[in-house]
């Protein structure tokens, strides 16, 4: 069996999920970081996109996201996102992000 470490995915508006998985898939400008226990220490900028997760126990968990922020340290992951949701599957995570971006730009034309 696969280890496991602690992955928290949050945004201002809530904690998008929480709990332990074998592994995470996110994107960066550098390109897609697969993230396994024992990780070397990280940290990132996510781009809009697709967040994957596989829990310990549990159908795999996939995240819409619009920017923010990795970290890997000690055996554990935080995604600090500016707009996260969760979704069906990678496509729909992937819509789901534009729409977060576009909310987001939207919000930033208003101000």
């Amino acid at each position: 069996m696969a280890k496991s470490f602690r992955v928290d995915v949050v945004s201002p508006e809530a904690t998008v999920w929480s709990g332990d998985a074998t592994i995470v898939v996110a994107r960066t400008p550098e390109g897609e970081l697969g993230i396994m226990a024992n990780h070397e220490p990280l940290m990132g900028a996510l781009v809009t996109g697709a967040v994957e997760i596989q829990p310990v126990e549990g159908p795999r968990v996939t995240i819409g996201v619009h920017g923010g922020f990795i970290q890997v340290l000690d055996n554990q992951v935080t995604l600090i996102t500016d707009r996260a949701r969760v979704a069906e599957s990678t496509e729909q995570a992937k819509q789901v992000a534009t729409e977060l971006a576009q909310a987001a730009a939207e919000t930033e034309d208003e101000a």
